[in-house]
């Protein structure tokens, strides 16, 4: 285990998947309503560190059999992270959005709180970019350490989910105000930059 390859996949992993959306939406209010959490947190967990596993796992082989396909990826991947940062440093600037949830007054069944969570997560062709394109293509630069670096991406994602699951009714508060945003989109446009320049000068 490579240590500081386990730790830049780990701080790209929650990089990419800090970005507001929708599955972290739906994790946020499950753990505010504080219904079915650690199911609703392991069930994206392992599905991120499987989308994780297929892309460094079989990206590789891909690029071995096409090899101008890392390439394109690499520039192509880099294009959207450079487009994602100035998407959310533009959200720091300008937006007044607050991430506002209403806990639902009824229960649902923990089979339909899943099968939403599966849906939200597997049909959202933003996860497959980020798992299996992008972190699969920045694993390639590693070569026999990228099992380091999937280790840290897929840790990436079990401490997030459940850090966001379970600590949402804390951190409710400080989100309903429109500058907590703003912030954290900084953050995140600032990640975005890092992870596009790595992927660029490891051309």
């Amino acid at each position: 285990m490579n240590l500081s390859v386990f730790f830049i996949g780990m701080m790209t992993g929650l990089g990419l998947i800090v970005a507001i959306g929708a599955q972290n939406a739906f994790v946020l209010r499950q753990g505010l309503r504080g219904e079915y959490v650690f199911a609703v947190c392991l069930t994206c967990a392992v599905s991120d560190a499987l989308l994780i596993l297929l892309g460094v796992t079989s990206f590789g082989q891909i690029s071995a059999w096409l090899p101008w396909l890392a390439p394109v990826m690499r520039y192509a991947g880099s294009a959207f992270l450079i487009w994602y940062g100035l998407k959310s440093m533009k959200a720091a600037v300008s937006s007044t959005d607050a991430l506002l949830i209403t806990p639902d007054q009824k229960s649902r069944r923990l089979r339909d709180v899943l099968l939403a969570c599966l849906a939200i997560t597997w049909l959202n062709p933003h996860v497959y970019l980020d798992t299996v394109v992008l972190l699969g293509t920045i694993s390639t630069q590693f070569g026999a350490d990228a099992g380091s670096f999937a280790a840290g991406a897929m840790s990436a994602s079990f401490v997030f989910f459940f850090t966001l699951g379970y600590g949402s009714a804390r951190l409710r508060p400080f989100f309903a105000a429109p500058k907590a945003w703003r912030i954290l989109e900084a953050v995140i446009a600032c990640v975005m930059w890092a992870i596009a320049a790595k992927l660029l000068l490891g051309a």
